[in-house]
């Protein structure tokens, strides 16, 4: 099949919505909430409780969403990728329960976190168990190739972050780093959430490549977007504290083209408030004030809008159906929202 390039621009009336791939997998992400439901169980009252607190938050569920939308655009019937799925999500929850402590987060959706609520012990140990449970999911599937997948993800996500935080406050943090840190602790679970379902559906390996490419390309957008928003959007609309990202001296897009394109007063101030000196809610407005200056934030949507387009193109090797528009649309959406 020649190749295709998928319009990633939209006509002034239509508004990207995460509608369309809501929709199309509904009836499966019932099912997969079930597994969710069950395996968040234990004898244990706080495994559940803590575990339920962060699960039944609000989430987007974006990557288990992401395994059913692949299954049902290579026109699989089976039942598999549920439990599949559930094992992503239970991954990305465990991941977000030890980010929670690891960064000393407040809030998370609106809502106190988990460590606020819970402690720090019993989040780790919980993060820990929903690992367990997400491994013993993909054993009972019985594909070793889904095993290597979702295991390898899960290896790379934990260096993302540990990468993450060597190089949280460190200003001299190259955009190159930067895209190797999230492609990392974000990225991959997209690119392997997406991958799975060819490997359950029996395609071949250029399938599972494009699969591979599009989660990819989206985890990358994705992640984009969160950092700009951080300096873009109040916390009601957020769902966590306006300048978190800012207070933790984590260099993100924004700050890293800010800091290149600032004059040497602009440079000192950003020196000092990376390092922790300058973390005031005054020092907040300024930085806000000289990323807009810079136009950081409307150059990391830019690149955003960059890696959702690769995301679209990668499903050009599939026939044109309401699944593969969905998925497209998951692109739009993840570069135009706000929250």
């Amino acid at each position: 099949m020649s190749a295709q390039v998928i319009p990633l621009k939209r006509g002034p009336a239509a508004a990207p919505s995460l509608a369309p791939i809501l929709s199309l997998t509904a009836t499966a992400m019932n099912a997969v909430n079930q597994v969710i439901l069950e395996r968040m169980q234990s004898e244990i009252p706080l495994i559940p409780a803590l575990a339920g607190h962060l699960i039944s938050g609000g989430g987007k569920r974006m990557r288990p969403m992401l395994t059913l939308a692949a299954a049902d655009v290579l026109g699989y019937q089976g039942t598999r990728h549920h439990k599949l799925a559930a094992a992503v999500e239970f991954i990305h929850t465990a991941t977000l329960l030890h980010d929670d402590v690891v960064d000393g987060s407040e809030t998370r959706r609106g809502k106190d976190t988990a460590n606020i609520v819970f402690g720090n012990p019993a989040t780790v140990l919980v993060g820990d168990f929903l690992f367990s449970r997400a491994f013993e999911l993909m054993v009972e599937d019985g594909s070793l190739r889904v095993l290597k997948i979702l295991s390898s993800a899960s290896a790379v996500i934990a260096q993302g972050e540990v990468d993450q935080l060597v190089s949280q406050r460190k200003i001299e943090t190259s955009e190159e780093r930067y895209l190797h840190i999230i492609g990392a602790k974000t990225a991959v679970l997209f690119a392997a959430a997406s991958r799975i379902a060819a490997v359950v559906a029996e395609r071949d390996e250029s399938e599972e490549r494009a699969l591979d490419d599009y989660g990819r390309n989206l985890g990358i957008a994705f992640q984009l977007v969160d950092d700009a928003i951080d300096y873009d959007s109040d916390a009601a609309q957020m769902g966590k504290d306006r300048g978190d990202d800012f207070r933790e001296g984590k260099m993100t897009l924004p700050v890293i083209l800010a800091y290149a394109r600032g004059n040497d007063d602009e440079r000192r101030f950003w020196r000092d408030a990376v390092a922790g000196f300058t973390n005031s809610d005054e020092d907040l407005a300024h930085a806000v004030d000289l990323i807009n200056r810079h136009n950081a934030v409307a150059d990391t949507r830019e690149r955003a809008r960059h890696f959702a387009q690769r995301a679209c193109d990668a499903l050009a090797i599939f026939p044109d159906s309401a699944a593969r528009a969905a998925m497209v649309e998951a692109a739009h959406f993840a570069v135009a929202r706000g929250y």
